[in-house]
């Protein structure tokens, strides 16, 4: 079983994955040797202070402060941290909507906080896109297409309930 495989699975909650597009990274360095090559770039997933370092050093930005500004707005995030649908597609048709990266992380079941915590573990992930949108989303474990924003959508399914 992979890295990411095992961080999606919800066993992984002291690690981060991170998703950069070959554009965005040089593909010939050393952080896409350190990940998992998928169609559009690489999946790292590391231990959470190595992670938000290569975060910083790969995207110029703090990880959680990145999280912090993509929280304003949800949009659905691919499923296996490999891209998602950028919510500002539909105002602005002209620009590029490609994600550039993805930082994602977990928080295990948690019953005393409620909601989808008390559901089974939550993976919280963040993107930016081309167009320089930021957006999140997050979802239970095993629930992925019961819980957090799905294709096509822009409110989290939680929250019609």
């Amino acid at each position: 079983m992979s890295n990411r495989s095992t961080f999606l699975d919800g066993e992984r909650h002291d690690d981060v994955a991170l998703f950069l597009t070959e554009s965005y990274l040089d593909s010939e360095g050393k952080l896409p040797k350190m990940g998992e090559t998928v169609d559009s770039g690489y999946v790292l997933v590391v231990p959470g202070d190595d992670g938000r370092r290569a975060f910083a050093a790969g995207t110029g930005m703090e990880a959680m402060e990145f999280a912090r500004g993509a929280m304003e707005t949800r949009g659905h995030i691919s499923r296996d941290l490999d891209g998602g649908e950028c919510p500002q597609r539909e105002t602005d048709a002209e620009a590029s909507h490609e994600v550039e990266f993805v930082f994602a992380f977990s928080e295990e079941r948690n019953d005393e906080v409620g909601g989808l915590y008390a559901r089974g573990d939550v993976i919280h992930a963040y993107a930016h896109c081309a167009c320089s949108a930021s957006y999140s989303d997050k979802w239970v474990v095993g629930e992925e297409t019961e819980t957090g924003v799905q294709p096509g959508g822009s409110e989290p399914v939680e929250a019609t309930e």
